[in-house]
């Protein structure tokens, strides 16, 4: 027997039973009475608009988005030879490669038109000859470069400005990084950050000193960077220094971007190694580094039995009077006396 609905509500209805060859199950459809019997049986809270679903959407996106070739996914890469000065500065990246930080305008680098902040260094010539050697971690790779013979050959990867570090990480990985972080403030998370860059770089400039001058590096040196630097200036008679594996510390350390007076340190001692490898222009690139990020001890520059090497060239001077005041001072009241006449007996 079928249930009728209430006659109050005419939207309510019931449908006839079904017949089936056994009488004794019998099924009705029943609609449930409405609680109230003057409201339509759809608000307008309840019409809603359809809700796209995640792969629809995404599908949407991607259609209205043109495609990406494989080589830009990939990275394209260049190459370019160069003639000294370069121009170029590098930097260490999260990876330990060397990406490009600064192009001099108007220098060999910069005339190429090629070359973009954040390009990474992929190959490179050999230090002599023309074979070309994969980049290697930065310190090695700032060691070929430095003492290239002759146009390097740089074979580069593209980035389009995009520099090395954070800026690698996924969306998941920067997620799943803000998640584990807690409370801790995106300006703390920064500041350990370069916390612990500096101790990286005190690290590689004590390897370096260490393996540069042993004999006589003592103890103290390992307290803190200005008592490094102290040291640095007079650890000048030992001969068994490793000087290969010393640049690379120093270069790797240089490639962090590190305070002025780090790079001032490890940029002499960089010039030092090089003079006792007898690779003067290197010697020079890197002693002029020193002297620009403040490096101002001249009298040990002009003593300093390491940078013999260097000295010897017709460049040193030329260079060393560049940055010392002391000369320029000089220079400047001897042409004042000339012009008065005070020099004349």
């Amino acid at each position: 027997m079928a249930i009728v609905a209430p006659a109050a509500n005419p939207f309510l209805c019931s449908s006839p039973s079904l017949s089936t060859p056994h009488p004794s199950r019998r099924f009705a459809l029943q609609c449930l009475p409405s609680r109230t019997s003057h409201k339509p049986l759809l608000s307008k809270r309840s019409i809603r608009a359809p809700r796209a679903s995640p792969s629809s959407s995404s599908s949407a996106t991607e259609e209205s988005q043109p495609p990406k070739s494989k080589a830009a996914e990939e990275g394209d890469q260049y190459e370019v030879e160069l003639d000294k000065p370069y121009g170029l500065k590098f930097m260490k990246g999260s990876d330990r490669g060397t990406y490009i930080d600064a192009i001099a305008p108007g220098s060999n680098a910069d005339r190429s038109g090629k070359f973009t902040v954040g390009d990474k260094v992929i190959a490179t010539s050999a230090v002599f000859g023309t074979e070309i050697w994969p980049a290697a971690e930065y310190g090695r790779t700032m060691y070929t470069i430095r003492q290239r013979i002759g146009p390097l050959l740089m074979k580069m990867e593209k980035r389009y400005g995009k520099l090395p570090g954070a800026a690698d990480l996924t969306e998941r990985e920067i997620i799943r990084a803000e998640r584990n972080s807690g409370v801790v403030s995106d300006r703390m998370q920064n500041y350990l950050r370069k916390q612990q860059q500096k101790e990286q770089r005190q690290n590689d400039l004590r390897e370096g000193l260490k393996l540069y001058r042993p004999t006589m590096l003592k103890k103290e040196t390992f307290v803190i960077l200005f008592l490094i630097e102290i040291m640095a200036n007079f650890l000048i008679h030992s001969r068994s220094g490793k000087y290969e594996d010393a640049l690379e510390k120093f270069e790797s350390m240089l490639g962090s971007r590190p305070e002025p007076d780090e790079i001032s340190v490890a940029s002499y001692n960089v010039a030092c190694c090089y003079s006792k490898l007898n690779q003067v222009q290197a010697a020079l690139s890197a002693l002029e580094d020193a002297m620009k990020a403040g490096y101002e001890d001249f009298k040990t520059i002009r003593n300093d039995p390491d940078l013999a090497q260097a000295r010897a060239s017709e460049e040193f001077e030329p260079l060393l009077k560049k940055f010392d005041e002391s000369f320029i001072n000089e220079s400047a009241i001897n042409a004042i006396k000339s012009i008065f006449g005070f020099n004349k007996k």
